[in-house]
């Protein structure tokens, strides 16, 4: 979690507060070089690369984690993504010495490339060494991390910390001190099991990673249902990206992980925590008091991710995900009606924030906690890798577009960009109601013939093929 989703999280929100002095500093380093003053599209500009190359780092940090997990497995993978993150942070601290924009751009497309690699790696790991009667749970604390990561930036951004004007990059930089001490201990965890022994054949070394994980025990069984799903992949062996969207047997399983993952990103949360600092302004909340809005929007994020890891394996994924966007969706239609009414009287302004805190909570107790579990469910051994790819390049290109367009969208829509929001949301809801089955407590192979039995026009999807 520290070394992955926690980072990811942190570079959501960090750059939020520091947001005025990374423009000054725009400005200031463009004046000194061309000794003239640039225009305010420019450092929009800049500005937006800053944001969107950490999403286009991921692109790339998504793509190599086939290659990665596969031959340096899922432990060593975690570390050297790490390493990774550790010389972006480097990077990042020369940029105020040589006065140069384009260290942060580089910078931030190192961490963006450590953070995919390290989040499409903890999710498969977390899977595969969890037990299915916790498995939510488990995932779960990917959410959690993430939540952490956002309200350590949140908090670090504050006036009273590192959101000044002399060290903003700290603010930026502090997270390499967490990822030091994870490359030193992460070593002393277990391999995966699964990836032993389906992977690489080894059986004993999967019982010595099972004891070492859950306790004492033969865990024969879990070793056997290992078995099956090994005599499935023999039959079919693993795929490249190309070859499992090619798959009709697979393909209801990758669109339902495609679409949620993507709609969970498009649904606002990511530009909520990057331009707090530029919706609060949107929303009429006076300046001096927004950092400290957006570090109580992070705690209830927090709170509630930790609450769901309580319901989601009572509950399922199912109803969290579908809930939570419908929930969303009445939101943010709330938000761009209050917006529109912020002149008339001021407490409207105040009215607006709570409910884009009650969005947050929304989010993090429902999509944002379950969409993790339920991707991390849905594909066998054989197919997760390269599903693990797809949806990770797919995420951070989503995420790399919205963090370049958002700016420009608020400038030119204002408050009806929330619309969009809402419309995701909706749509979103209404795919996991009529979509998506339920995979609390299910063995991959059960899920898959579950998505074998989705009915489209008449006919199920195994009668398609």
């Amino acid at each position: 979690g520290i070394g992955a989703n926690f980072q990811a999280g942190y570079q959501a929100t960090a750059l939020s507060s520091p947001t005025p002095f990374i423009k000054h500093f725009i400005n200031s380093s463009w004046c000194e070089r061309y000794e003239e003053t640039p225009p305010p599209e420019k450092v929009t500009m800049i500005w937006s690369l800053i944001v969107s190359s950490f999403g286009v780092g991921g692109l790339f940090g998504s793509w190599s984690f086939k290659f990665i997990a596969g031959n340096l497995g899922r432990k060593k993978g975690v570390i050297c993504g790490s390493c990774i993150s550790i010389i972006a942070a480097i990077i990042m601290l020369t940029c105020k010495i040589t006065k140069s924009f384009e260290m942060i751009i580089m910078a931030r497309l190192l961490l963006g490339f450590g953070a995919g690699l390290g989040c499409c790696l903890h999710l498969i790991y977390l899977t595969e060494i969890s037990p299915k009667t916790i498995r939510g749970r488990v995932t779960l604390t990917l959410a959690n991390f993430f939540s952490l990561g956002k309200v350590t930036g949140g908090l670090l951004g504050l006036s009273e910390i590192f959101g000044t004007e002399d060290l903003w990059i700290v603010a930026l930089t502090f997270p390499a001190c967490f990822l030091v001490v994870h490359v030193f201990v992460f070593p002393f965890f277990p391999e995966s099991p699964r990836y032993l022994f389906i992977e690489k054949g080894d059986e004993e070394a999967c019982r010595k990673a099972l004891q070492s994980l859950w306790g004492p025990g033969d865990y024969r069984q879990e070793m056997d249902e290992m078995l099956v799903e090994q005599a499935a992949i023999e039959a079919a062996r693993p795929k490249s990206p190309v070859q499992l969207m090619k798959d009709r047997t697979v393909r209801w399983q990758l669109v339902t992980a495609v679409s949620i993952f993507l709609l969970n990103l498009l649904s606002g949360m990511s530009v909520i925590h990057t331009f707090s600092f530029d919706i609060f302004i949107e929303s009429g909340i006076p300046e001096d008091k927004i950092r400290y809005i957006s570090l109580g929007l992070l705690m209830c994020e927090l709170i509630a991710s930790m609450s769901t890891s309580l319901l989601i394996d009572r509950f399922g994924r199912r109803p969290l995900i579908c809930v939570g966007f419908g929930a969303m969706c009445c939101g943010w239609v709330l938000v761009t009606v209050l917006l529109n009414l912020k002149g008339s009287n001021a407490w409207v302004s105040y009215v607006s924030a709570a409910l884009i805190i009650l969005i947050i909570v929304f989010h993090s107790g429902g999509p944002g906690a379950a969409t993790s579990p339920l991707i991390g469910e849905l594909f066998v051994q054989s197919d997760r890798l390269a599903a693990f790819v797809i949806i990770g390049m797919l995420g951070c290109l989503g995420m790399a577009v919205l963090g370049f367009a958002f700016p420009f969208l608020i400038i030119y829509l204002g408050s009806y960009s929330f619309v969009l929001f809402a419309c995701v949301c909706l749509l979103a809801s209404l795919y996991t109601f009529f979509i998506v089955p339920e995979t609390k407590g299910k063995t991959m192979l059960e899920i898959a013939e579950e998505f074998k039995a989705i009915s489209l026009c008449g006919k199920s999807s195994s009668e398609q093929l």
